[in-house]
């Protein structure tokens, strides 16, 4: 058994300092830094530790889309004046990379881990009993605080039909033996552009219904247009604009989308991923005066508290942005709030988002579409970007929103390794930089990170030949010229 701080073994009735539920990257990030705290700490898991992220999402999704690269990597290859001839997808040993994937990462979040951190692991069912306990499989605990960080599962929308048909998700794609002939997904957002470029690099028959006007409706639209134009070329059949009305079964797990434009489209296998819901409807909250929203978002303040202060919450449950980096911040935030008695606050402003398709789309702060009035956008063509040209990959962008003082508000980038260069543009954003900034430091070359930097110092270029600036140039050349020549 675990001691306090003290030495001394608690009593098994004690209340735990911090009570988490969910052993997801939210939980096992809070339940450790609550531990290195000094906290005695009881994590409940329902299933296994590691979330959503690392057994069907962030982990297998990026180690399916690197075979599927490599796939379309040897079907273009001739273009570099490399012949590989017929390129022959085996998805079993693709699977087989995936799941190896895994479970190269699974230790790192394990039960053994967490109780290698002084974490008390139990695998149980935990549902709030009040303000400060809770049942675990029928027994009881008491809690000083909580941490409520158990994440979401796929959204399944009310869809007439739908639940007549079988189809996967983001949670059960990974249970395929056999690559589908063609697949269906409904849904146009991060994910479903994920898993469609991947099976249609691998060989699938892949089409991606989106109700709204284009794919990826929250970015940047020529970011959306340039992902468009990749998944065309990789046979992707896009329909967009419509939504879908009915789902008519045909039989064997077939059937027909039936959208509002009127067209049909047939499936297979269907992939539903149009989001993802809270799971929060099981937990007892209502008994421990937590309040959740109207699609069961837990609420929570600026410090993540709950409406009831000794419960907290992080991750995909709190209705902030669903990414596997945010739940891990703010889970470290919200346990150093409530072991410590901090009062740090959540900041959304610079929260990076990275589509891993190719090209990546990498986005953060505001958005580059048409910028607010005192705002501007400067903009680099990545045919201008010399790696871009070197390896083929020119039909890319680097945008960023600026205010007068040239402080970089927002950014986004396509292109491929996106997700790494938008670590730069996070960081500006977060500590209030400039172009002049970004321009002033130097970048080895050449790199894709050359399209931000090229488009900050354009930015810093068009602030030099303004009226004022110049006045100020000439002063200061004329000023020097008439130095030089009185020291001559």
């Amino acid at each position: 058994m675990s001691t306090d701080r003290t030495g001394t073994a608690p009593a098994e009735d004690d209340p735990w300092d911090l009570l988490v539920v969910g052993g997801g990257t939210a939980g096992i990030v809070g339940a450790k830094t609550a531990a290195r705290l000094g906290a005695r700490v009881l994590l409940v898991e329902q299933e296994r530790t590691g979330g959503d992220c690392l057994w069907t999402g962030c982990v297998p999704s990026k180690a399916l889309l690197a075979a599927a690269s490599v796939a379309a990597t040897a079907r273009t290859a001739q273009r570099f004046g490399v012949d590989v001839g017929e390129v022959r997808v085996d998805f079993a040993q693709v699977m087989e990379h995936v799941r190896a994937a895994i479970h190269h990462i699974a230790p790192v979040d394990s039960v053994e881990a967490l109780e290698k951190s002084s974490v008390v692991v139990r695998q149980g069912t935990a549902r709030f009993t009040g303000r400060n306990s809770a049942d675990i499989d029928g027994a009881s605990v008491a809690f000083r605080q909580a941490l409520v960080a158990t994440g979401a599962a796929p959204a399944i929308p009310g869809i007439a039909g739908l639940a007549d048909v079988e189809h996967l998700t983001s949670e059960t794609v990974w249970d395929l033996d056999e690559l589908p002939a063609d697949l269906v997904v409904l849904g146009g957002g991060s994910i479903g552009c994920e898993l469609g470029q991947a099976f249609a690099r691998l060989g699938s028959r892949v089409s991606v219904v989106e109700g709204a006007s284009g794919i990826l409706p929250r970015e940047d639209p020529a970011a959306a247009e340039a992902l468009a134009r990749a998944l065309v070329g990789d046979g992707v059949e896009l329909h967009t604009g419509s939504g879908v009305e009915v789902v008519e079964p045909t039989g064997g797990g077939s059937g027909i989308l039936h959208l509002g434009s009127g067209r049909k489209v047939p499936f297979t296998r269907l992939l539903v991923a149009v989001g993802r819901a809270p799971r929060t409807s099981d937990l007892g909250l209502d008994a421990a005066g937590v309040e959740v929203d109207g699609h069961g978002f837990v609420v929570v303040d600026d410090l993540l508290r709950t409406t009831n202060h000794h419960i907290w919450a992080a991750g995909d449950l709190t209705g902030h942005p669903q990414f596997t980096h945010t739940a891990g911040a703010h889970a470290s935030m919200a346990t150093s709030n409530a072991v410590l008695g901090v009062r740090r606050k959540v900041n959304l402003t610079a929260v990076p988002r990275v589509t891993f398709t190719d090209p990546e789309v990498a986005a953060v702060g505001l958005s580059t579409d048409t910028p607010a009035a005192g705002l501007r956008r400067v903009a680099w063509s990545h045919d201008h970007v010399d790696r871009a040209v070197a390896e083929g990959s020119v039909d890319g962008v680097s945008r960023l929103v600026v205010d007068r003082r040239g402080r970089v508000l927002g950014a986004t980038v396509v292109g491929p390794r996106a997700g790494e260069t938008v670590g730069e543009l996070t960081l500006a954003i977060t500590r209030g930089l400039t172009t002049r900034d970004l321009a002033g430091v130097t970048h080895p070359y050449p790199t894709y990170n050359d399209g931000p930097w090229n488009a900050a110092v354009s930015d810093v270029l068009d602030q030099l030949a303004r009226p004022t600036a110049r006045r100020a140039v000439g002063v200061l050349a004329r000023a020097r010229r008439w130095w030089v020549q009185r020291a001559a």
